[in-house]
């Protein structure tokens, strides 16, 4: 009775908690998931492609293992451990791996274990005593471990985390084994933004995850009389029954608290992607929504080629030099500006020149430069009308991510220092052009030194000169002061049209 009345108390809270997450609109979801909250980004750049609810704090269940695998393979990255190492199995990792309710492979005290066996088994098959033994290993306790992985979120952005145990589970699963002075019903939380953030970095610093995610099945500790044969839960790889093409990774999360989720990543024609589904009502709903998400991604998105390399042989771009026997020095993209948006989103796009550093004085790039020197990139940027008109602006889960999206603008020639004797005469004529300008000369704006020559079409006038540096920011709605060029001279855009 006592069980029956936990399992009725734990569905109303399900119920409730999946209601809690405010509903969006058909035009605000176009994707209309069964899910609570959802989120699919471009694997390179970290470029947010869809979202759904993505600061909603939930229940992460066996997604959390993802933790362990990050920082199993650091330590072996850094030489603190091998695929090799051995360890023997805590009469806490022993008991949690007895509880076949549970995902898990059986696990014999005093036997000693490689890494790569409980590593396959927490990755393959969520295996739960294996991640206890794990977390044991590379930090002497859960406890110890919890500051480990609390402190790898910090580190890696994740700024809605919080970990209560190594395994995901729910706390009063753990049969009072807990780690000390934690709440023993508490559970992992997350938002989908910060599971799509690991991911992201697990993929990029730790690529060989993929490796043993793709596996489908195996056998743990084949031709013992402790073989288990572990099939994967990620039932979305191409050899199973949900199969789609591309797939090789991540990891699945089911507990009562979260429901079904899923980190799914699958890359097609060099393109990866990874989703995060939270809270769906079954194994089949996770699969499913999974589905819609990749297929979005891989079926609306293409790459839009806003600027080509180079300009034909005709044209160039000029900018200013300060101190170079020269005054001014051309400039060129030195590949083509491609972004991954929605072809008919081309038309809401430009690409607009951002200078390589804040210059002093407002007065040009220093020489001497060097031919194919970087001055600046070219960053796409929604266009100032389209900018009014609530034109969406990519988001980037990282500062780094978005500066992929962007092309250097190189040199084309060298230009020397000029001698003291130049300068003076510069100076000099500086000095009575100013003057003739205060005295007879009306009020009038600084004179564009950025231009394009007159037969080099899809330019645009741009806004008044203001300060300008590398673009960090995750909006890409610039506004004329940051579409303008550290040194005073009207901004280069490029039209999509």
């Amino acid at each position: 009775m006592h069980q029956r009345i936990k399992g009725l108390f734990l569905a109303a809270l399900f119920f409730f908690a999946a209601f809690s997450v405010p509903a969006l609109t058909a035009a605000e979801d176009p994707l209309q998931l069964q899910a609570a909250s959802a989120i699919l980004v471009e694997g390179k750049t970290g470029k947010i492609l869809y979202e759904k609810n993505p600061e909603a704090v939930l229940a992460v269940g066996s997604m959390s293992k993802m933790f362990t695998e990050y920082l199993v393979l650091s330590a072996i990255k850094e030489g603190k451990i091998t695929w090799e190492t051995t360890t023997v199995i805590s009469d806490y990792a022993w008991r949690i791996s007895q509880n076949l309710r549970l995902s898990n492979v059986p696990l014999r005290k005093n036997t000693p274990y490689t890494v790569r066996e409980l590593y396959e088994a927490a990755a393959i098959y969520s295996a739960n005593g294996a991640t206890i033994a794990l977390a044991e290993l590379l930090a002497g306790s859960e406890g110890d471990f919890l500051r480990l992985a609390n402190n790898k979120a910090k580190e890696l952005g994740l700024k809605d985390t919080t970990l209560v145990n190594s395994t995901g589970l729910d706390n009063s699963d753990l049969m009072g084994m807990h780690p000390a002075g934690i709440d023993p019903e508490a559970t992992n939380l997350m938002t989908v933004k910060d599971l799509a953030l690991l991911a992201f970095h697990l993929l990029r610093d730790h690529p060989e995850v993929i490796t043993v995610s793709r596996i489908p099945r195996k056998i743990f500790r084949e031709g013992t009389p402790d073989a288990v044969r572990m099939d994967n839960w990620n039932w979305m790889l191409p050899e199973l029954v949900y199969a789609y093409p591309g797939v090789d990774g991540l990891k699945t999360g089911y507990t009562d608290q979260a429901g079904y989720c899923f980190t799914a990543t699958a890359e097609r024609n060099r393109r990866r992607l990874i989703s995060v589904v939270m809270r769906s009502d079954s194994y089949q709903t996770r699969f499913a929504e999974t589905r819609k998400l990749l297929d979005h991604g891989f079926n609306r998105f293409d790459e839009v080629q806003l600027v080509p390399a180079g300009f034909d042989e005709n044209g160039q771009m000029t900018l200013p030099v300060r101190n170079g026997k020269k005054e001014t020095v051309t400039v060129t993209p030195a590949e083509p500006l491609r972004v991954l948006l929605k072809p008919e989103e081309k038309e809401n796009y430009e690409a607009v020149f951002q200078p390589v550093r804040q210059l002093p004085e407002n007065r040009g790039l220093q020489a001497p430069l060097a031919k194919g020197e970087v001055a600046g990139y070219l960053v796409p940027a929604v266009k100032e009308g389209r900018a009014r008109e609530n034109v969406r602006a990519y988001e980037y889960l990282t500062a780094e991510g978005r500066e992929q999206d962007r092309v250097p603008v190189l040199t084309t020639e060298s230009v020397a220092k000029a001698g003291w004797f130049t300068l003076t005469l510069r100076r000099i004529r500086a000095f009575f052009v100013n003057l003739w300008q205060r005295f007879f000369s009306p009020e009038k704006e600084r004179e564009a030194l950025l231009r394009f020559l007159p037969h080099l079409p899809a330019v645009a006038a741009g806004a008044p000169a203001a300060a300008g540096g590398e673009v960090m920011a995750q909006d890409n709605h610039f506004s004329k002061k940051d579409r303008s060029f550290s040194f005073g001279c009207t901004p280069m855009i490029f039209s999509t049209a």
